[in-house]
């Protein structure tokens, strides 16, 4: 069976223990809660804050570090048509990517008082539908993907 591509990098030196399989399975059933076709390919990199930080400044002009960031390669619903790219000729939909500091998720869990697998997995959950087209720009919007967050997490019996 032809499922969607998921290409996991993790920065190297990292202290971080994540198992890729894990983190793939995350993005899995994000997709699949979404029905995704599985001529799919999206890229999941997890990293350090200073990355982050540093990406946030260079395409999001924010000069702090966050958490998680969605680099969407095709827009959502509520996004202009302007600088469409081409559809590629294998005719696998890319997504894009999603950038994780592995640092920020740790700091995030213990000010939540859940691990820090759980924080990867709300994060994973989260750039995904990015990817996807959510947003939370406004209220109604951040209500319907923060619903969509918690259906996926329970799908993954992270609690």
């Amino acid at each position: 069976m032809i499922e969607p591509e998921i290409n996991i990098s993790i920065k190297r030196n990292m202290t971080a223990k994540v198992d890729k399989s894990w983190l793939e399975k995350v993005a899995r059933r994000v997709l699949e809660a979404e029905v995704i076709s599985p001529s799919t390919e999206m890229g999941l990199l997890i990293t350090d804050s200073k990355t982050v930080h540093k990406l946030n400044r260079i395409y999001r002009g924010v000069n702090k570090p966050t958490d998680v960031l969605a680099f969407q390669m095709t827009p959502g619903t509520n996004q202009e048509n302007e600088g469409l790219f081409v559809s590629p000729p294998d005719g696998i939909r890319h997504l894009g990517e999603v950038v994780i500091s592995y640092t920020q998720a740790v700091k995030q869990a213990s000010e939540q008082g859940h691990d820090v697998m759980h924080e990867l997995a709300l994060l994973i959950v989260h750039g995904t539908l990015h990817l996807l087209g959510y947003d939370h720009e406004l209220s109604e919007e951040e209500q319907r993907m923060r619903d969509k967050e918690n259906e996926i997490l329970t799908l993954l019996e992270l609690d």
